[in-house]
């Protein structure tokens, strides 16, 4: 269920003894890339650090997972076409951007990028992606960088938010694009489509 103002999110429930277990945000992206490549449905997976974990709040131990102490979390993961580079999926964020980080375009379905709080109202399970473009100066860089590990970047006249369940982004020249820290080419043009509720993961 897509959660909205006031709704309550996760729910008790064990993982399958069987089930995979992922450490990070490129495991869990990796898993469900697999699946959609292959046709399958989404398995239910155990979560126990990254991006997402920390955005719905962790921590957990592998141990906990298979405990009436876990939890169950509907997530959105989002399709990405990238031109003359097929069809992806991502779980957490997306980084389009140039050598210097002046022209950058970040689409964040969780809070957190590394160290960087870029997806200050991010929400892993409210069916949106949230999309920040910006355009900087090499010293405004350094600026936005130091703020945005505590998410006070923002509001920045540089940066144009966009909260959205689908998009078409469109750059003037090629840029290296990143999934959940995968470097998978560069791109002029992405559509981003979110595919609500699509994943569940237990913490």
């Amino acid at each position: 269920m897509t959660v909205g103002a006031g709704t309550g999110w996760g729910c008790p429930g064990t993982l399958p003894t069987d089930a995979a277990i992922a450490a990070d945000d490129h495991q869990l992206r990796g898993i469900v890339e697999s699946a959609r490549r292959a046709g399958e449905r989404l398995p239910v997976i155990g979560l126990t650090g990254g991006s997402i974990w920390t955005t719905i709040g962790g921590p957990s131990v592998v141990g906990r997972l298979h405990t009436s102490a876990s939890l169950h979390y509907s997530v959105d993961v989002v399709r990405a076409h990238i031109d003359d580079g097929g069809t992806h999926w991502f779980v957490s964020a997306l980084i389009a951007r140039n050598t210097l980080w002046t022209r950058t375009t970040v689409a964040m379905n969780g809070q957190f990028c590394g160290p960087y709080r870029f997806g200050v109202r991010a929400h892993p399970g409210d069916g949106l992606i949230d999309v920040y473009e910006s355009r900087l100066s090499l010293g405004d860089v350094a600026k936005v960088a130091t703020r945005a590990k505590l998410g006070a970047h923002l509001p920045h006249p540089g940066i144009r938010e966009l909260r959205t369940a689908e998009t078409r982004l469109s750059f003037e020249r090629p840029r290296r694009v990143w999934l959940d820290g995968e470097s998978v080419g560069r791109a002029r043009r992405i559509e981003l489509t979110v595919e609500a509720d699509a994943l569940t993961v237990v913490i």
